[in-house]
């Protein structure tokens, strides 16, 4: 960073921590954080309510998600031992609900372990009746980035050295926030968003990469475009379309019978991305199913994806 971007970050940071928490600060096993001076953009017409369900009563996961997301937040993990690096976490949820237990906090103290910084994501949704639309989602992960970047000093990582990773859904976004960070998504409204909003590296979990029926997970792209998209559209928010020359390396898992997801998804973005000669490793399990995340049986082959992530960071210079 030079001087000029050194000095936006710092008052960034002031502005954005001296916004009160959003909601679901009391459930939120890290520390909650705004997104957004005030409230997010384009929620003019926006009449949904936030609420929180449980998705297991199980009392050792905290396995809960948020629907019609109006108070988008990040939960930031602090390691004991920071190594200098931070995660944007995504989770998924198929762009009708955020699942912030499993594919979020999970996630998060597992990095967390491994001395990375971690922010998780609460993303406002798609179909809400946010005036962006579509571009909602992306909209909270291009700020999300930048406000990392601004609290680098605050929290003590590099600001050169965040990532982002998503799972299912969350993987499109994550996919989406690592190839259109050029896409001019929202007005600036203070000074973090005169930083960069490219990720330094990506991580995509079972991702949605594609639009395209038949190769989509129909929940998310209807939820996203609609029941008729235009060809346009189709291939608009296609992660696998449209990837930039200086894509940031990236890493992605899934696992050959997932049924909700299919595996092409993976495939499609792994070839985008050889096609730019980005840097890129893909790993894939022929059993694993949709969702695994960290809760898969130790024994089983798909299990082994955290440990290979963090080595392939390392050859990197993440973790």
């Amino acid at each position: 960073m030079n001087r000029r971007q050194l000095l936006s970050a710092a008052a960034a940071t002031a502005l954005v921590t001296g916004v009160a928490a959003t909601a679901n600060a009391a459930d939120a096993p890290g520390t909650v954080l705004p997104l957004w001076p005030g409230k997010p953009p384009g929620g003019e017409k926006v009449t949904v309510t936030q609420s929180e369900i449980a998705r297991s009563d199980d009392p050792r996961f905290k396995d809960v998600a948020i629907l019609n997301v109006t108070q988008p937040n990040l939960t930031l993990f602090r390691p004991a031992k920071p190594n200098g690096a931070a995660m944007l976490i995504i989770p998924g949820g198929g762009y009708q609900r955020v699942v912030v237990g499993k594919e979020g906090y999970d996630i998060a103290q597992w990095l967390v372990g491994a001395g990375i910084t971690v922010y998780v994501l609460l993303y406002r949704l798609p179909a809400d009746g946010w005036t962006a639309g579509p571009d909602a989602p992306l909209q909270d992960a291009q700020r999300a980035i930048r406000v990392m970047r601004s609290q680098a000093g605050t929290y003590g990582f590099d600001p050169n050295r965040i990532g982002v990773m998503g799972f299912s859904a969350g993987g499109h976004l994550a996919a989406m926030a690592a190839t259109r960070y050029g896409k001019q998504t929202y007005a600036p409204v203070d000074a973090a968003d005169a930083l960069s909003a490219r990720p330094d590296i990506a991580a995509l979990g079972y991702p949605v990469i594609s639009m395209l029926p038949g190769i989509t997970h129909g929940g998310s792209a209807k939820q996203m475009l609609g029941d008729n998209p235009s060809a346009a559209k189709i291939k608009e928010f296609s992660a696998d379309k449209g990837v930039p020359a200086d894509a940031p390396p990236t890493f992605i898992t899934h696992a050959a019978d997932d049924g909700a997801v299919p595996v092409e998804n993976a495939l499609l973005m792994y070839a985008a991305l050889r096609a730019q000669k980005a840097k890129v490793a893909m790993h894939l399990f022929e059993a694993g199913g949709h969702g695994f995340g960290l809760r898969a049986e130790k024994a089983a082959p798909v299990a082994a994806w955290p440990q290979l992530f963090l080595d392939w960071s390392r050859t990197h210079g993440f973790a």
